[in-house]
């Protein structure tokens, strides 16, 4: 039997994970530069984990318009979440303040594309190309 990813849960994963490590890292992990290890703020990880974001997110939610519902919501309200995740990382004083409405507007993109997509499961528009 043949497994299908379910892009929607892991972008909507991705999207928590990301929450999470913005937040709740620095809190827990502060004494990781004791031992070496700084990946608190540290850019590589941060460019990784928006691109990780971005990749999940876009070919989950244009496979879900492509393919299903046809409808540009999700795609936007993603694309708005995720400027205010880039946005993050120019205006760190206001980290929090951009984080919070990122991650909102992510999962929900994320959200209202798995139910669009189970509502319409196969809908076809006129131009659709399969």
């Amino acid at each position: 039997m043949r497994s299908k990813i379910n892009w929607d849960a892991l972008g909507i994963g991705a999207s928590i994970a990301c929450a999470i490590h913005c937040a709740l890292l620095p809190l827990f992990l502060t004494s990781l530069p004791l031992f070496g290890i700084n990946i608190i703020h540290h850019l590589g990880f941060e460019i990784g984990m928006i691109l990780l974001a971005l990749g999940v997110g876009t070919y989950s939610l244009w496979h879900g318009y492509r393919y299903h519902h046809h409808s540009l919501q999700p795609l936007l309200l993603f694309f708005s979440g995720f400027i205010f995740l880039v946005l993050k990382q120019f205006f760190h004083q206001y980290e929090t303040w951009l984080l919070i409405p990122a991650v909102i507007l992510i999962v929900t993109a994320h959200l209202i594309n798995f139910k669009s997509c189970r509502v319409h499961n196969h809908a076809h528009a006129e131009d659709c190309d399969h």
